[in-house]
């Protein structure tokens, strides 16, 4: 996982509040989180363990961060900046929905910073891309067999450098506006639909779509379901699932997210896959990472 952090303030209400309006909030908690965490919490819960390349603050949140991602499951590689860690307020209302205000600049990994120590990646399946600088993306393409990135990872694209899949939500103006940045360098776009399923397109013309996956257990939280479906996609094709099946177990792990309370609340675990015909015995040849 080479991507960004930020420490999130999550509450529930009961709906988001209208201008001039004071909403109480209720069940507050926080967890570090933004699409790197998220997704390297859930590539440790597939793969047993998992590598994120990442940048923090010189602050307490930063420093909260790095100890809970390790208590995750997630081996945490970072640059210390002198900026402060990106922080965040997630209000969740009763429709399941979430709204995110954001504060301060997100930190990145720079593939020229020594902090990180990029030797550690070594040579991997796939990893998952959500922010960093060119630099960064070319050493995540010559480590990973199967490099995975969303199009927010803006300040890295269209450079020309291969990759072989791009996620983003069909619903995210942001993720959609800045698609063309690299959509003739991804062999194949995958556009996430939610309750709908979703659909994709390969380099070649070649079109498909998947359905949802039936969720299992009432819904309860929605944030953190489009980085975990990220992260599952990445692990199925670096365990050399056929796009189909790597895509069904993405969505496998965007169902069980909703069912759970913020982004760790409950996310497909390894445990989960053992009575999976289609992946157990890649689980049981497979080392963690």
């Amino acid at each position: 996982m080479v991507g960004h952090v930020e420490w999130v303030q999550f509450a529930r209400v009961s709906h988001i509040p209208r201008a001039g309006e004071i909403v109480h909030a209720s069940e507050p908690f926080a967890e570090p989180a933004g699409g790197g965490a998220v997704a390297a919490v859930q590539l440790a819960r597939l793969a047993g363990a998992s590598l994120l390349m990442t940048a923090l603050g010189d602050d307490e949140h930063g420093r909260s961060s790095q100890t809970r991602l390790q208590q995750l499951g997630v081996d945490v590689h970072a640059a210390t900046l002198a900026q402060p860690t990106r922080r965040a307020v997630t209000l969740v209302d009763d429709a399941r929905e979430r709204t995110i205000t954001t504060f301060g600049a997100r930190l990145q990994p720079s593939g020229g910073d020594r902090q990180i120590g990029w030797d550690a990646l070594g040579r991997v399946d796939a990893i998952y891309f959500t922010a960093g600088d060119l630099d960064a993306l070319r050493i995540a393409r010559a480590a990973a067999r199967v490099l995975v990135a969303s199009p927010r990872a803006l300040d890295a694209l269209g450079h020309e450098v291969r990759i072989d899949a791009l996620v983003l939500s069909a619903d995210d103006e942001v993720e959609r506006s800045e698609l063309h940045r690299a959509r003739d360098e991804a062999d194949v776009v995958v556009l996430t639909e939610g309750a709908r399923g979703g659909s994709y397109r390969r380099a070649d013309g070649e079109r498909g779509s998947w359905a949802a996956a039936p969720l299992p257990g009432e819904p309860v939280d929605s944030y953190g379901c489009g980085d975990s479906f990220a992260a599952g996609l990445t692990y199925g094709l670096g365990a050399g699932l056929a796009l189909d099946d790597a895509l069904a177990l993405a969505a496998r792990c965007g169902a069980f997210c909703l069912t759970g309370r913020g982004p760790y609340g409950r996310q497909l675990s390894r445990a989960d896959l053992c009575g999976d015909g289609l992946l157990e015995q890649l689980i049981k040849d497979r080392s963690p990472g």
